[in-house]
């Protein structure tokens, strides 16, 4: 008897994703598979793997300061009450 299932979407698709990653070494087609898979399947947990894929490679490409930036301007932004954009921050 055979037991083995089919893989489901997400699971396709993360493997598809993974490939443009590491095999293919292209960052910039794998966020953007990554990103198709948090947004078409969101409660999979391939969903849960590409978000930490996609930190993975913010980290590689984005320079510390400047993701510390981002970070703290996206925080200000939200608790600012009038949701008015902070002044920039500079780190």
């Amino acid at each position: 008897m055979d037991t083995q299932r089919e893989p489901s979407a997400a699971e396709r698709q993360y493997a598809a994703a993974h490939e443009s990653h590491y095999g293919g070494r292209d960052p910039a087609a794998a966020l953007r598979a990554y990103e198709r898979i948090v947004t078409q399947h969101p409660e999979a947990p391939e969903a849960g793997y590409a978000r930490a894929q996609i930190d993975n490679i913010v980290h590689q490409v984005v320079p510390a300061a400047e993701l510390l930036a981002a970070k703290l301007e996206l925080a200000l932004r939200a608790l600012r009450p009038d949701g008015a954009t902070p002044a920039p921050v500079g780190v």
